[in-house]
């Protein structure tokens, strides 16, 4: 609960939380290495050299004290303390500046600045601005002077260079480990593209590989995906070997009631017709979303068939102008959403007087809606509408034909199948049941 709010920042795919996971420990590291470097390296190496200059500048001011005169101490610090490079300008009592004055970033400027204020009774200023030299301002008794000398003396040289192979040395690294774990987790991406497909009813071929967990896992998917595909292949044998075997009685019960009096056989005829469609729609059912293979089709041209042959069938259908901007061709198993849509304007039309058909396509999405103005499903009822065999009588006028509650069922099927599923609701325009078959590109 207390880093909830820090899950909107973080990346949402597993290489971008892998690269922050590799990446953020090998970042810190180097901070709080190149922190203590310049805390322990740099204020060491930089107050030995500052005791150095000090004994150096010891020197200078004894020369200083020595001379006669201001004029004289030019002369005679040039005379005894030469060799140290080391110049001293007299300046005017006007020129001492109020503080030191060096660059914000300058960290061994300030260490040496402190440590000369220790060492140094009569130091006034540091100028640090230029990065090629120290300026020393002193007040002694023969006036205010300029010492000058090189910074190189005084600060560690070249202290860039960590920071610049420390960062080089980091993307190096980092390129090194951003290979290596896209490598790891190709795998991992296989295995997602694999069981995406399953989903929408297509088998790729997919090798478990990569890491021994990974492989477990892959290992796992092939054998849950070989039940399920032995699962459907078994519903699919049951039910049409028993829709297939009651087809031979039916027949010969159709050709004895064809043999005896019409006016006495009607109503048996009539059965037995119903009988034929109940089995019609469990083979239906049986084949699901199995036949045939995806392929690219155009699902408006495919759905503009559907509905003229739901009119040539005397069915009040009406197919709306298509909406979206999406283009192109979308990949469908034709025959089964030939059969889901059917089935979702056969429901139309028998629960009530027309239907209207729509197709959305967007560049992620397809949408198939078909709206009639029946009297719909109650929303706490349609969950249950779309579980095979249901019969939902005071929601859905069921003498108006027959049925074994497969219409539904078929066509939610067929839309998980293709990875999408079918939504219920009610129609804003007819007032009856509204159903959507919504699948993702």
């Amino acid at each position: 609960m207390l880093f909830t709010w820090l899950k909107r920042y973080l990346p949402r795919g597993i290489y971008g939380r892998a690269a922050l996971i590799l990446m953020l420990p090998v970042v810190f590291l180097q901070l709080v290495v190149v922190v203590i470097f310049a805390q322990r390296h740099f204020e060491g190496v930089t107050i030995q050299m500052t005791n150095t200059v000090l004994r150096e500048l010891a020197v200078v001011m004894r020369a200083v004290d020595r001379a006669p005169t201001r004029a004289a101490i030019v002369a005679r610090v040039r005379a005894e303390a030469g060799p140290l490079d080391i110049t001293v300008t007299p300046v005017a009592r006007t020129s001492i500046p109020s503080g030191n004055r060096m660059v914000w970033y300058d960290y061994s400027g300030r260490v040496l600045a402190k440590r000369l204020a220790e060492e140094l009774e009569r130091l006034r200023a540091v100028d640090l601005r230029d990065s090629s030299s120290v300026v020393l301002t002193f007040d002694t008794d023969k006036g205010p002077l300029e010492i000058k000398f090189d910074r190189r003396r005084i600060s560690a040289s070249n202290p860039h260079q960590l920071f610049v192979y420390t960062l080089f040395f980091g993307v190096v690294m980092t390129v090194i480990a951003s290979i290596y774990l896209r490598n790891q987790l190709r795998p991992i991406r296989r295995l997602a593209r694999a069981a995406e497909a399953f989903g929408r009813g297509r088998h790729d071929p997919y090798t478990p590989a990569g890491a021994t967990e990974v492989r477990a896992a892959g290992n796992a998917f092939i054998d849950m995906r070989a039940r399920i595909e032995r699962q459907i292949e078994q519903r699919t044998m049951m039910l049409s070997g028993v829709s297939h075997d009651l087809r031979t009685p039916l027949t010969r019960m159709r050709l004895e009631l064809s043999m005896m009096d019409e006016a006495e056989t009607g109503p048996l005829l009539r059965d037995v017709d119903d009988m034929q469609g109940m089995l019609d729609e469990f083979l239906n059912f049986a084949k699901g979303a199995a036949e045939g293979e995806p392929e690219p089709v155009d699902p408006r041209a495919l759905i503009a068939q559907v509905v003229e042959e739901a009119r040539r069938a005397g069915r009040d259908v009406t197919l709306l102008p298509f909406e979206g901007e999406g283009t192109g061709k979308v990949k469908l198993r034709v025959v089964a959403i030939r059969r889901a849509v059917d089935n979702l304007i056969s429901n139309a039309v028998r629960y009530g007087t027309r239907a209207e058909v729509s197709v959305m396509l967007s560049e992620k999405s397809l949408r198939i809606r078909v709206e009639d103005d029946g009297p719909g499903i109650p929303e706490d009822q349609r969950t249950e509408a779309m579980r095979p065999f249901s019969r939902l009588d005071p929601a859905r006028n069921q003498n108006k034909g027959g049925g074994v509650g497969l219409g539904l069922a078929i066509a939610n099927d067929i839309a998980r199948a293709h990875g999408g599923v079918l939504r219920l609701g009610s129609s804003p325009q007819l007032g009856g049941l509204q159903a959507d078959i919504v699948m993702a590109r």
